[in-house]
């Protein structure tokens, strides 16, 4: 079996939801049988973006909120690869909100594993679009004023064909949603509900465990838009499994010049731009 990790250690905080990520993702990896060089891994800067130096496949470090267009690039450049993104509340629906909803309104084939822990923990805890009113943290000593960001919700309204939400503390469950999610042709979004024992006391592990419900114990349909978004504006509990789920056709299989072939492929020197510079005469 090829290795999944490379043999740095991490070094995030003892009892930090990442360990836990990293070990569904080296497990859904497995599962699917993918080798380093077919995966490539967009890392978005934060606590998630240490994961550049542990998973053993193609990465680029992106910068803050900017992890999903280079992830379409990729993509469309070789759309062979399966291509994950990397990053936290912070930057997915915070600075990069907007990219988060294009890729999903154009269905690119990437697969989105935001790290929810519902702060900014690498610059210690500020809060983020994510953080539940009221909270105190150190940007917002007297409490957050906001309402909290409802990605879910945000997605499934954006024409986002495959949202999810998973659990660090169920590695088992959430490899499963990473399988599906990379299955899926088109984009994916999974958050993963992570908690961070350094900056979130108020949310340990046997908080989640005591608010989470799993959808496959419900019996919902995830072909049920209108089902998938009243469980995702539930605050009394926290669902978690596959919400929605919709064949669509992925943004790169709408240009023929992919169906002929991979463009990483296609040989510079062989491409004629003389109509395209004609143009411009």
């Amino acid at each position: 079996m090829t290795a999944r990790v490379t043999k740095l250690s991490p070094t995030w905080c003892p009892g930090c939801g990442n360990f836990a990520i990293l070990g569904a993702i080296k497990a859904a990896l497995d599962q699917l049988g993918l080798e380093p060089h077919q995966a490539a891994f967009v890392y978005d800067v934060g606590c998630s973006g240490n994961m550049a130096d542990f998973v053993f496949a193609y990465g680029f470090h992106a910068l803050h909120g900017r992890g999903l267009p280079p992830a379409a690039g990729i993509k469309l450049a070789n759309h062979n690869l399966k291509v994950f993104v990397i990053i936290g509340d912070g930057g997915g629906y915070g600075e990069g909100v907007s990219h988060l909803l294009s890729l999903a309104r154009g269905n690119h084939d990437v697969t989105v594993l935001v790290h929810d822990n519902f702060l900014y923990s690498l610059t210690t805890g500020q809060k983020s679009p994510t953080t539940p009113k009221g909270q105190v943290t150190p940007s917002t000593p007297a409490g957050v004023i906001d309402e909290p960001f409802n990605p879910l919700a945000t997605a499934l309204t954006n024409s986002a064909a495959f949202v999810a939400r998973g659990f660090a503390g169920d590695i088992p469950h959430l490899t499963k949603l990473l399988v599906a999610g990379v299955k899926h042709r088109g984009f994916s979004l999974i958050d993963i509900l992570q908690p961070c024992p350094t900056y979130n006391k108020s949310r340990p592990y046997a908080w989640y465990r005591e608010h989470i419900e799993y959808l496959d114990k419900i019996a919902h349909d995830p072909a049920d838009l209108e089902a998938a978004l009243k469980l995702s504006l539930r605050t009394d509990r926290l669902p978690i499994g596959i919400f929605y789920r919709v064949p669509r056709t992925p943004w790169h299989e709408n240009f023929t010049l992919l169906k002929t072939g991979i463009l990483a492929d296609s040989a510079i020197d062989k491409i004629d731009l003389t109509s395209v510079l004609d143009e411009f005469k």
